[in-house]
């Protein structure tokens, strides 16, 4: 069955005449008597019979009548449902984000998507920068947001701007009253590390040991806020990405710009095959909200 060959059933089903048929459907009459044969052919049976002066339904073309209805009106129900996706009418979509850029630069861009599409419903996942990663590449989100991955694989990493590491003091240290810090001058106080395997963690250890310095961890912690915490309580010293800095003052903490070596790493988003229209636009609107947002 094909959904033409229903609706000139239909049709004449309902008018029982293939001229007002024909009429309706702006079809001719070879064209539909060649779709109601077909489909009389693929069923196995006659539907209709028709003499020169009226047109009837068999019993099975009765009995079709009500299923071809049903049939036509979800293909109908489909095909608009689609559209609407296609045209962003209505959706859902799943984003993963770390938590520093979902509380931060994530919102504005969002409003503006909200004014857009209104009817595209969006989840948000704040999840570590690993787990951004790995719900992306799993398909659990169609669009991620973190640090360009150490090895992409067949994950598609779109740049959206440079963050440097920035040094957290307490508030009343003497290192608070800089203008800006030496990681040699940080490292002497005790440390405060996020927990492997954090990619900030990986990413520190690196570039301080290719500088021939390392971490004096005194203190780890799986979560960015609880590290914020014990640096404002005065336990000691951390360094962190500048997206983070909003967050780490609110904590109690002091942030100071960190030089000799300068760390840094892309932030941008991360995809795995083909998008959706809905995610497709919400990416646009991601890269036009921000540009390239300075330090928060």
């Amino acid at each position: 069955m094909t959904v033409k060959q229903l609706r000139a059933f239909l049709a004449v089903a309902r008018t029982l005449s293939f001229t007002q048929a024909c009429e309706h459907l702006h079809l001719s009459q070879p064209a539909l008597s060649l779709a109601i044969k077909g489909l009389e052919e693929s069923l196995g049976g006659r539907l209709l019979t028709r003499s020169t002066r009226s047109v009837r339904l068999t019993p099975e073309g009765e009995s079709l009548v009500p299923l071809a209805k049903q049939l036509l009106a979800e293909w109908d129900n489909t095909e608009e449902l689609m559209r609407q996706r296609f045209t962003l009418q209505m959706g859902r979509l799943g984003v993963a984000a770390m938590p520093s850029f979902a509380g931060t630069l994530l919102p504005p861009a969002l409003m503006a998507f909200r004014s857009r599409y209104p009817r595209i419903n969006v989840t948000v996942h704040d999840v570590i920068n690993e787990q951004v990663i790995e719900m992306v590449r799993n398909r659990q989100v169609e669009l991620g947001i973190a640090f360009e991955p150490e090895a992409s694989g067949s994950l598609a990493f779109t740049p959206l701007f440079r963050d440097c590491f920035v040094a957290v003091v307490p508030p009343d240290s003497l290192l608070a009253g800089h203008a800006r810090l030496a990681w040699a001058t940080l490292l002497t106080r005790d440390f405060i590390a996020l927990q492997r395997p954090s990619m900030v963690r990986r990413l520190l250890e690196q570039q301080l040991t290719a500088e021939g310095m390392r971490l004096p961890t005194a203190f780890e912690s799986h979560q960015l806020a609880t590290v914020g915490r014990m640096v404002a309580s005065g336990l000691g010293v951390s360094a962190v990405p500048s997206l983070c800095r909003r967050q780490m003052e609110e904590l109690g903490a002091r942030c100071l710009p960190l030089e000799g070596p300068v760390i840094e790493r892309d932030v941008g988003i991360l995809v795995q095959g083909e998008l959706s229209t809905a995610a497709l636009a919400l990416r646009e609107v991601i890269v036009d909200t921000l540009g390239t947002p300075s330090e928060a």
